[in-house]
């Protein structure tokens, strides 16, 4: 973001519980998972924990903070032990452009909504009314990219599932609750794990933060690194429901949302819990994941990096998945080349083929002055300044803080793509990852601005996807 990067990043430090516990993350072989697991608990007694995460033999272990490092020398001296990482913090940016505001003016001008913590998940209601979105004219990205001539093809299949992976959704707000993902192998409220997948009564996706399945959007304090409904206004981006007579519309009115939350109203995550949300999304039908988060670099202390975000983007590639991702908003405001950058935007910059990396313009066809770019390793350009959507507590807004902050941000251009990704997807059910993603690139808008700039040289064309 320009003003206010909601943007998230892998904050380059171990995770520390206060000052008691570190955790870290251990990928082991398979045959010796059980014995490491054994032999951590015999370490010191009932001082640490191990969970094995389900994914590529990764365990995350939490430890007392004064034995870290004893810790984890002697695991790397155990038998199958393969990598060691800290489970790396992940956190809302920094918000450049506020720091220099008062905090009581950013109050006076962004009161919090006044609703309940997690609220109950509303029933299916997938007619909600009918009629023209009466808040569309405010969305100039929608318009500036064609959907509405798309739209003449395909609104979307509710077959399609985006996993808006993020800080929550407002699940209750009225453009965004009829096109919730519903698992229909999971009965509500039964306290039972119907469909045997390891978490109950997930019948809109999970919340990896506290644990339950309410991934509601809290709204947190942004003086304190909180959340001010970031997933909220990236899931209408993607799919706000269209045509019923309300609010906005998604590129992708038609398809379903599911929502995982691994960000908190504190604006606080970790990589382990990243992991989990994207394995859900992939082992829970999510053809195609919104990831508007990332980091500058990777940490230089660590030889590995965070080898285990880049295995879990590889399994999602493997089941054939488009994993779309923000860019990066630059450093205190101005975007760089993330080619040429010793700290590149992450995990956008990932070498995975089924990364589709996003950049952000606004309406006069300029990159954001915030936004990365990368002539090899940025895809392609969409919507990212000043965009209007949903917000937490049933509203919409291009405004983070009335008259402050504009809702900018590589962020916001990312779910655009998602969406578009979502449309072809419904026009093309058999089409391969790699099908959709070159559609997407091979329809995009030349423009001189991004020519030597994007791999595409252009910016997201919903209309000549769709009629091509």
């Amino acid at each position: 973001m320009k003003l206010l990067t909601i943007l998230l990043s892998i904050f380059l430090c171990q995770v520390s519980w206060g000052s008691s516990f570190t955790e870290f993350l251990v990928k082991v072989t398979p045959e010796f998972k059980t014995s490491i697991i054994n032999q951590v608990h015999s370490l010191n007694g009932e001082d640490q924990s191990v969970e094995d995460l389900g994914f590529n033999d990764w365990l995350l272990i939490k430890v007392p903070a004064d034995q870290a490092s004893n810790y984890m020398s002697q695991m790397r001296t155990l038998s199958g032990v393969k990598e060691i990482q800290p489970n790396y913090r992940i956190k809302l940016y920094d918000l450049p452009g506020l720091k220099n505001i008062d905090s009581t003016t950013i109050s006076k001008n962004n009161s919090k909504p006044k609703i309940a913590d997690n609220p109950n998940i509303p029933a299916e209601n997938p007619k909600s009314g009918s009629g023209t979105d009466p808040l569309f004219k405010r969305q100039w990205g929608m318009n500036d990219i064609g959907v509405q001539d798309a739209w003449n093809d395909t609104r979307g299949n509710e077959d399609i599932i985006v996993a808006v992976i993020d800080t929550g959704v407002d699940y209750t707000h009225e453009d965004i609750a009829p096109n919730l993902w519903r698992n229909t192998q999971e009965i509500a409220n039964n306290g039972i794990d119907d469909d045997n997948n390891g978490f109950i009564d997930d019948v809109i996706g999970w919340d990896f933060v506290d644990n339950d399945n309410k991934p509601f959007d809290l709204p947190g304090d942004i003086f304190k690194g909180g959340n001010p409904g970031h997933g909220t206004h990236c899931a209408g981006n993607v799919a706000a429901r269209g045509e019923n007579g309300k609010g906005i519309s998604g590129v992708a009115p038609n398809v379903k949302i599911m929502v995982l939350r691994f960000i908190s109203d504190q604006g606080q995550g970790t990589t382990a819990d990243a992991i989990k949300a994207i394995k859900y999304a992939v082992d829970n039908g999510a053809q195609i994941s919104s990831n508007s988060w990332g980091s500058e670099g990777e940490d230089p202390s660590e030889k590995e990096g965070n080898q285990a975000l880049r295995d879990i983007i590889t399994y999602s590639e493997q089941m054939g998945r488009l994993f779309i991702a923000a860019a990066g908003n630059g450093h205190q405001g101005a975007g760089y080349d993330n080619d040429k950058d010793s700290n590149p935007g992450f995990p956008a910059s990932y070498k995975h083929d089924s990364i589709i990396s996003v950049a952000a313009i606004d309406i006069n066809d300029q990159l954001g002055s915030f936004s990365n770019w990368g002539r090899t390793s940025v895809d392609i350009a969409a919507p990212g300044v000043k965009v209007f959507s949903t917000t937490v507590g049933g509203k919409y807004s291009d405004q983070v803080v009335p008259f402050l902050a504009n809702w900018d941000g590589t962020s916001m251009a990312t779910p655009h793509v998602a969406g578009a990704a979502a449309l072809y997807w419904s026009k093309h059910p058999n089409a391969s990852w790699q099908e959709v993603k070159s559609a997407i690139l091979s329809s995009a808008a030349k423009l001189s601005s991004l020519s030597k700039k994007l791999v595409s040289g252009g910016k997201l064309d919903v209309k000549a996807l769709i009629n091509q």
